[in-house]
């Protein structure tokens, strides 16, 4: 099964427009590279000069966040979820 990744709002222009995509990979990586492969512009907004996770940007796979976890190298299962979510910041002063 293809995993479905999710996008927010503010990422959409840069994949058609779409809700999600699908994708394929073991890896969050590989399922990155594959989404990047296809949509060339989503890349800057994801992945930071360095290769890593853009710091601006939050990663779940199945619900968890990657960043707590093996984060590029976390497994994605068959058929599963990732979720790109903008970090939020800010509040009442």
């Amino acid at each position: 099964m293809p995993i479905k990744l999710r996008m927010p709002p503010i990422l959409r222009p840069q994949i058609g427009g779409a809700r999600e995509v699908e994708a394929s990979g073991a890896t969050l990586q590989d399922v990155l590279d594959d989404v990047f492969a296809r949509f060339p512009g989503v890349r800057s907004h994801i992945i930071d000069d360095a290769g890593a996770i853009n710091r601006f940007v939050n990663v779940y796979v199945q619900n968890e966040d990657v960043r707590l976890g093996d984060g590029l190298s976390t497994a994605v299962p068959d058929g599963g979820t990732v979720i790109v979510l903008p970090a939020m910041a800010g509040g009442a002063a």
